[in-house]
């Protein structure tokens, strides 16, 4: 079954308080506003309409569904940004990727260490530099197999967050990711109507209090 397009619904939050916004983001919208009126449209914007003031503190790409952090105000976004400059923040994330990858055996994580640089011919495309590349690391994890349609679905923990970097990782180890418009060859962006790919978990202190805190979001694939 499809997935449905719901990029068009009003801004759903996972938890709000004084201090931090957890909302759900739907594949197709961005995070921040783009280049032209047409893409003014964002979670960002949504988010200011119904709590003003909120601040981005990171990004999911346009195709990506899942959990995304805004702070209520200057002070919040500066002690989450630090938190996530420093790899305080747990992600967490699910996807389905061509091809028989691992072994689903609940446990055992490998991992992805490839250096990931512009491609500046073809910006906002990224490739694998050995030269150029800026170290990247991606955990992963089998969870199941579709032999049927020859498919894995998987968890990933990006290690450090450049650009695209789960996207790229798994295409170069030969495992794109289902639907993905810019790293899947066209039989693999087939497959599915949308990116399967949804940032599922979060987990972080709360920048006022210290308390831990974890977020899940179940994805719609």
């Amino acid at each position: 079954m499809a997935p449905a397009d719901d990029s068009a619904l009003p801004v759903q939050a996972v938890h709000e308080d004084a201090d931090i916004l957890v909302l759900r983001k739907p594949a197709g919208l961005l995070c921040v506003p783009g280049r032209g009126p047409d893409k003014q449209d964002c979670l960002s914007a949504r988010a200011q309409q119904r709590w003003p003031g909120a601040l981005i503190v990171h990004r999911l790409d346009q195709a990506t569904s899942g959990l995304v952090l805004m702070a209520r105000h200057i002070d919040a976004q500066r002690r989450l940004g630090l938190a996530f400059e420093q790899r305080q923040v747990h992600k967490r994330y699910v996807a389905v990727v061509q091809g028989h990858m691992g072994q689903a055996d609940g446990g055992t994580w490998a991992e992805i260490d490839l250096p990931i640089a512009a491609d500046w011919e073809r910006r906002p495309l990224r490739v694998i530099d050995a030269a150029l590349g800026k170290p990247s690391l991606t955990r992963w994890r089998a969870e199941s197999h579709d032999e049927s349609a020859s498919t894995t679905r998987v968890l990933l923990e990006p290690v450090t967050g450049r650009t695209h970097q789960l996207r790229v990782h798994l295409a170069a180890v030969g495992h794109a990711i289902l639907g993905d418009a810019l790293y899947a060859d066209a039989a693999t962006q087939a497959l599915a109507p949308r990116l399967l790919l949804h940032a599922s978990d979060l987990a972080l202190a709360h920048p006022a209090t210290g308390e831990p805190l974890q977020f899940h979001l179940a994805p719609d694939f």
